[in-house]
């Protein structure tokens, strides 16, 4: 095991470690966030990069978090993914490459985009 492979283990719980460093999915409707309402910044639970607004989330009904955009398109890195036998885009952290979850074109307006993303990859900054 890696040093780096070391230090996110000491950092994130094994949940987070299964989903950010090794692409793991937490089940639907067991996160913290899904149905979170208050408003703030969701940031990566890996290094803290601001990724996501509450001004963006919605009931996508799916039982992950969803939001239509990223706090800015440098945010997340968007990569192709063909495992289990699917074509999607990964999404992942733009500063730490941790795998935060998927995109896919069934989103509300204005981006027609859904940005379905692991609870545990995020950890929410509330607004004061």
């Amino acid at each position: 095991m890696s040093d780096q492979d070391e230090k996110w283990k000491d950092k994130l719980s094994p949940e987070q470690y299964h989903v950010l460093r090794e692409a793991g999915t937490e089940r639907a409707f067991t996160g913290k966030y899904w149905d979170e309402k208050a408003p703030g910044t969701y940031k990566c639970a890996a290094c803290g990069a601001p990724l996501y607004s509450s001004k963006a989330k919605y009931d996508s009904g799916s039982g992950w978090p969803s939001f239509f955009e990223a706090v800015n398109p440098e945010a997340v890195k968007l990569t192709e993914d063909t495992s289990h036998g699917m074509r999607r885009i990964e999404l992942t952290c733009a500063e730490c490459d941790s795998h935060l979850g998927h995109l896919f074109p069934d989103g509300p307006q204005p981006t027609g985009m859904r940005h379905c993303i692991n609870s545990c990859s995020l950890d929410l900054e509330k607004d004061e």
